[in-house]
């Protein structure tokens, strides 16, 4: 469920009506509805209710929005990070660092550095050279590291290649069958507090097999692990439950997560990290836009030419997805159409063949299920500005990221003198 709904006629965003938004701020515009981040942060923590004290680390990737991550900081959640900026971003939303994991493959020297002066609560190790590099700067800074080792199970998540993190042709993570022989290395550094073991499979995934594969693998990894003496008290499960995007589409519900997660995982004795991101802010969030006009090209569909593009949501152009797409105040009247954006690629197209609701120029429309995986991937590409975030709650609405156009863009280059 979300809180963007019809009333008399127009599409709201909780209580307030789209159409106030775009006349207050303009089009494109990212919306979020804080209602319904809180709803499903809830549900979420209510669907493994029947596990021990675990820790939720929201996917700041998923939107490092400071509001959005204040909003889950006021829910109890702490953050998952893959680099120094989204760290900064979480201590600034109030995030505890001892509730902070830092995973990500490609951890610099600047970024450890940074973490480990923070005080975060956990690494997840994604390498032998990460793991002994990290102690080497422990040691130098006369500090500790809490350290989880992600495995890399081998398991297809079944979801788009590529947000598909498990397989064993991925980057991430240290193969299964070496993970035992690096864990005891790593547990022999100075610097390290090996704490415990991670995985992580991949996103958007709509079948909870794949996960209960992982996570056998992985409890089957803790018994291996303590049988060699080694002390395991953490594991970190990662994130990826899906979320349905299209109209009659279904995926696990949390309560289904959870109550696989207790099956597979009882008797572990651990404390169970979720990274959860899209789950809780995808359909939080809308992109608002504004249509251009219309053309036809032969004797096909029309092309619904709108003022948002690729650049400001990418998903449809990288991989393909679908997102709802509906008229803010629809007439009644369907259409099929080509939606697509006005940047100069045939890339930039949101749909094709879509049946949706009839528009026409100068209408407002709505790309649903946006606010994971929207703003945070744009990009100024053909040189326009990044869209302005809006915050609603209830029957007020702030604006929680400016609009950079790009002419501040381009405030930041620099012509040499020698030119």
């Amino acid at each position: 469920m979300d809180h963007f709904q019809l009333k008399n006629g127009v599409l709201h965003a909780e209580d307030v009506p789209l159409s106030a938004i775009a006349e207050a701020v303009g089009t494109p515009v990212y919306v979020y509805s804080r209602a319904t981040l809180v709803r499903h942060a809830r549900v979420f923590r209510e669907g493994l209710s029947a596990l021990d004290q675990p820790h939720l680390a929201f996917a700041v990737k998923a939107n490092p929005n400071l509001a959005v991550l204040s909003v889950l900081q006021k829910e109890g959640y702490g953050a998952d990070v893959v680099s120094g900026g989204e760290l900064t971003r979480a201590l600034a939303a109030g995030m505890a660092p001892a509730d902070v994991v830092f995973s990500g493959v490609g951890k610099t020297h600047a970024e450890l550095v940074q973490g480990l002066e923070s005080g975060i609560g956990q690494f997840n190790i994604e390498s032998e050279e990460e793991g002994y590099e990290l102690a080497a700067i422990a040691r130098r800074l006369g500090k500790t590291a809490a350290c989880a080792l992600r495995v890399n199970p081998d398991v297809d998540a079944r979801t788009h290649e590529k947000i598909s993190t498990g397989k064993r042709e991925n980057k991430f993570g240290v193969p299964l069958d070496r993970a035992g022989a690096i864990y005891a290395a790593l547990a022999a550094e100075d610097g390290l507090d090996m704490r415990g073991v991670a995985v992580h499979i991949g996103s958007q995934l709509g079948d909870l097999e794949p996960l209960e594969s992982a996570f056998t693998k992985l409890g089957a990894l803790i018994a291996e692990l303590r049988a060699a003496g080694l002390s395991v008290t953490h594991a970190d499960l990662g994130g990826g439950l899906g979320v349905p995007y299209k109209p009659g589409e279904v995926m696990p519900s949390p309560a289904d997560y959870g109550a696989m997660v207790a099956r597979v995982t009882s008797g572990w004795d651990v404390r169970l990290t979720f990274e959860p991101g899209r789950v809780i802010a995808g359909n939080a969030g809308i992109l608002l836009t504004r249509v251009i006009r219309s053309k036809r090209s032969g004797n096909g569909p029309p092309f619904v030419i709108v003022d948002a593009a690729m650049n400001d949501l990418a998903r449809p152009a990288m991989y393909g997805a679908w997102h709802d797409i509906e008229a803010v105040a629809p007439n009644g009247n369907r259409m099929t159409s080509h939606v697509v954006g006005p940047i100069c690629e045939t890339g930039d197209t949101f749909a094709m063949d879509r049946e949706i609701d009839a528009l026409a120029a100068g209408d407002l429309a709505v790309f649903r299920t946006a606010g994971a995986y929207g703003a945070t991937m744009a990009s100024s590409y053909n040189s326009r500005g990044f869209v302005p975030e809006v915050l609603v709650d209830g029957d007020r609405f702030a604006v929680v990221a400016d609009r950079i156009p790009a002419d501040a863009i381009m405030d930041a280059e620099r012509v040499p003198d020698w030119l």
